[in-house]
């Protein structure tokens, strides 16, 4: 599943447009590299966005097309 895509349905970021602006300036990364919006997102990728002053960095746990508002947090997990 492409990188942006993932975001939207883990709900992390509102609207995949939204992430796709956040891969273009590149407050993401994937496994301590910068990423495009068409990375292809794996089962253990680390991802670490930039929000402002704010880092969130998580872990893949499993990559679904669609999930349910309240399965969205069982893709990932948070890392400090």
């Amino acid at each position: 599943m492409r990188l942006d895509k993932f975001l939207k349905v883990s709900r992390i970021i509102k609207r995949r447009t939204v992430a796709n602006d956040a891969c273009d300036n590149a407050h993401v990364t994937v496994n301590g590299r910068p990423a495009k919006a068409s990375y292809d997102v794996k089962e253990n990728d680390i991802i670490e966005i930039t929000f402002g002053t704010r880092t969130l960095k998580i872990c893949v746990l499993n990559v679904k097309e669609h999930v349910l508002k309240e399965d969205a947090s069982s893709l990932y997990k948070v890392i400090t």
